[in-house]
């Protein structure tokens, strides 16, 4: 029960560090600290998609779900949780690139506006 409990926990560390790495630039509107962290996410995130690497909580889940006596899966965590839902023809090599192009598209607008407000606010309080 124990290494099953890990490997649900894993899952959902896996879902919210997706979310992160997709829409975490916003948190940089409350607090720009988070563009410390957020950044290299993105970046992370980005070259697991665009590269088709397997992230590493992705083995770790699987060897906890094996050790649970529960049956593994093939490919990445992207493939067997998100994709299913998404994408119910699956996953192909062109839409794994493009889904890390949007998540450094999205990221980079977000940063981009981010820098020009503080561009602004810095100009109207020395002009």
């Amino acid at each position: 029960m124990g290494y099953r409990l890990l490997a649900d926990l894993l899952v959902v560390l896996h879902a919210l560090f997706v979310l992160f790495v997709v829409f975490g630039s916003f948190l940089a509107f409350w607090r720009r600290s988070f563009l410390w962290v957020q950044v290299p996410a993105a970046l992370w995130g980005a070259a697991v998609e665009l590269f088709g690497w397997i992230c590493p909580l992705t083995p770790l889940e699987q060897e906890y779900r094996t050790r649970a006596g529960q049956a593994g899966y093939a490919g990445g965590f992207i493939d067997h949780y998100l994709a299913s839902a998404i994408y119910p023809a699956g996953l192909t090599a062109t839409l794994q690139f493009v889904l890390g192009v949007l998540v450094l598209f999205l990221n980079g607008a977000c940063y981009w506006v981010l820098w020009r407000r503080t561009r602004l606010t810095r100009a109207r309080s020395h002009g």
